[in-house]
């Protein structure tokens, strides 16, 4: 927030109109413009004190003398000093949200989440909470989850167990919480990769039955093709096919589970080919084995919701390799180029 007076100097010069009496009875004068034009809080206790008597003057309780010198400090000067914010963190923290300082507030928390220690984690996290930090009770979080017997030996944990329940259970809730959504990131990131394994399973059928039907001829389950093999997913398709060609079980009660897994991917490729979809593409029709029929198959029979996910995912995780595998135009590259390499003030904007 700007001054109202540019010279700063000449501004602490000027006649003070507003005293601030601090916890421990140490009185501070200051200018009450500056600090109505800081804080509505401050402001509407201004407005209260002149409508009184006995001149204007406000109490700052709670917190040293030393911290309030700071707080003024930086309403005087309108930045956050980082050396100032350090040293009173926590404090200022409070006194930013006790007279509502936005920018203080997001600097002081900021301060205090950078260093924030375990034997401090419990005190901070009950100042998250009285002071609406979410960012701090986030970071209390981070250094209890990697810490947790530093945080148990803390004096503020020993004095939450005895006095603060809610604030010892606040604690436990949050490493649950995080373990919780860990677990549900690995599980997603699993599904993820599963799913793109799955549609480069789907890419190589395209590829394998297009090359070999295109150049030999003969299927790629016959002995003798090696065949052109471009990674270890064709070459897994191809030793699942030549097994599928020679099994005897499959036919057998029960039948062959390797066989099983090869039909699946036949019926995921019907589910997601966008070939045996359209009707007007006689000419290239799709060479996969099965596909039309399990194309038939699939319109005929209504698939699980299960079913109806998988091949959804599948598609899209598709679709993202398609446009991640996508050339650049040229024009848009050599932008790029020159962005990423320019010192101008647009690169500064990143």
């Amino acid at each position: 927030m700007a001054l109202l007076y540019a010279d700063l100097d000449a501004l602490r010069a000027s006649a003070a109109d507003v005293r601030i009496v601090t916890s421990d009875g140490q009185t501070i004068a200051a200018h009450s413009y500056v600090l109505a034009s800081a804080s509505p809080v401050l402001e509407r206790m201004i407005d209260r004190a002149w409508r009184g008597a006995g001149g204007c003057t406000i109490r700052v309780l709670g917190v040293p003398s030393d911290a309030v010198l700071a707080f003024l400090h930086l309403l005087y000067v309108s930045s956050a000093d980082e050396e100032v914010v350090a040293a009173h963190g926590p404090q200022l923290l409070a006194l930013a949200h006790a007279y509502r300082v936005p920018w203080l507030k997001r600097a002081a928390e900021a301060a205090v989440a950078a260093r924030l220690t375990p034997d401090r984690a419990v005190d901070m996290l009950k100042l998250a909470a009285l002071c609406d930090a979410p960012r701090l009770r986030a970071a209390c979080a981070r250094v209890a989850a990697k810490d947790f017997a530093a945080v148990e030996a803390s004096e503020g944990w020993r004095f939450a167990r005895r006095h603060d329940p809610a604030l010892e259970l606040e604690l436990l809730q949050l490493l649950e919480d995080r373990d919780q959504r860990q677990a549900r990131w690995a599980r997603e990131r699993a599904s993820r990769e599963a799913c793109g394994q799955l549609a480069d399973a789907m890419d190589s059928l395209d590829r394998i039955f297009a090359s070999t039907a295109g150049s030999t001829g003969k299927p790629p389950c016959a002995k003798g093709d090696s065949g052109d093999v471009s990674g270890t997913c064709e070459e897994g398709l191809r030793l699942l096919m030549r097994h599928f060609a020679g099994c005897a079980r499959k036919a057998a009660p029960g039948g062959c589970a390797r066989c099983k897994r090869l039909l699946q991917l036949f019926r995921l490729h019907a589910s997601v080919c966008d070939r045996s979809a359209e009707k007007d593409q006689e000419d290239q029709p799709c060479r996969v084995p099965l596909c039309s029929h399990f194309t038939a198959k699939i319109q005929a029979e209504k698939a699980d919701k299960t079913w109806r996910l998988l091949v959804k995912k599948v598609t899209r995780a598709r679709a993202m390799a398609r446009l991640a595998g996508r050339q650049v135009p040229e024009v848009v590259a050599m932008s790029w180029a020159r962005y990423n390499s320019s010192s101008s003030k647009w690169a500064k904007l990143r």
